[in-house]
């Protein structure tokens, strides 16, 4: 292997992802360890292998985490080469920073440490009651619909109810009105009424949408061509929940409504306990 300099500007971890045609993500491996401190290929490789070795001693199928490609790259002011690099999971980026060597490079002391955090956050997430669960992934929806909007705003959205509309067309195969009625809810409740499941596949629409409009900025400007973008987004995460077998969205089951969710959080805090005893007494 030649010891070429790998290119690439320094960026946050979540900032390099990339996302395939599939909506799934990944990390390139030339930008990732370059990210890291590793400025020659040569050096990098030898913790990608190490990180595979880890990743195949744990049982998993190595090439679903580490993707072998090959990119070309300037090396010159006219001139181009074909150079390796991995299309790497989640995972596989964790297992490179548990393999680097923190004590040489403060990049991978801080890598190991964010994971080390987001373990951790998931840990917590994932022991919270269901209910506890979809209050905050709705918060997240309402909050990223939000930015959403403002983003369709910039690249001339003048229409958001047929913007948005466009986006449940995608994900649900149809308009808003029929799936309120396919589900039996009423106008303006199907985020209200829908379970951490279907909020969560509503969350990757909208983050989606925005983070295109957003890299594709200048590419598509007014209501019509701005929604057939979100359109496509929502239809790329029904394929691919189709294709892992998933549910349909518009087959999910309506929860009770996220006020009365919040009610009854609130009767189970510490100032709705005061609140009984105190009307009690």
């Amino acid at each position: 292997m030649t010891e070429d300099r790998m290119p690439g500007p320094h960026k946050d971890f979540e900032t390099i992802k990339h996302l395939d045609t599939d909506g799934n993500e990944y990390w390139e491996a030339r930008e990732l360890l370059l990210l890291l401190g590793y400025e020659r290929w040569e050096s990098a490789q030898e913790v990608v292998a190490r990180a595979a070795a880890a990743c195949m001693k744990s049982g998993q199928d190595v090439d679903n985490h580490f993707r072998q490609t090959t990119k070309m790259v300037k090396i010159g002011s006219n001139t181009v080469r074909m150079v390796v690099d991995y299309q790497l999971s989640r995972y596989a980026c964790y297992l490179i920073a548990q393999n680097g060597d923190p004590s040489t490079k403060l990049q991978i002391a801080l890598a190991q440490t964010y994971f080390a955090n987001q373990t951790r956050k998931q840990e917590t997430f994932d022991q919270l009651p269901e209910n506890v669960q979809r209050l905050q992934i709705r918060d997240q929806v309402k909050e990223q619909g939000k930015q959403l909007n403002q983003t369709a705003g910039q690249a001339g959205v003048k229409k958001f109810g047929v913007f948005n509309d466009a986006g449940y067309r995608g994900l649900y195969g149809m308009p808003l009105s029929a799936i309120e009625q396919k589900k039996g809810i009423q106008k303006g409740e199907l985020l209200d009424r829908a379970g951490s499941t279907e909020l969560a596949a509503n969350l990757f629409r909208i983050t989606q949408t925005n983070e295109k409009l957003k890299k594709d900025k200048g590419q598509h400007s007014g209501d019509a061509a701005v929604s057939e973008v979100h359109r496509m987004v929502g239809d790329k995460v029904r394929q691919t929940i189709k294709e892992i077998g998933g549910v349909k969205p518009e087959e999910l089951p309506t929860e009770k409504h996220i006020r009365e969710v919040k009610r009854e959080l609130r009767l189970t805090t510490g100032k709705g306990k005061k609140r009984r005893l105190k009307a009690a007494a």
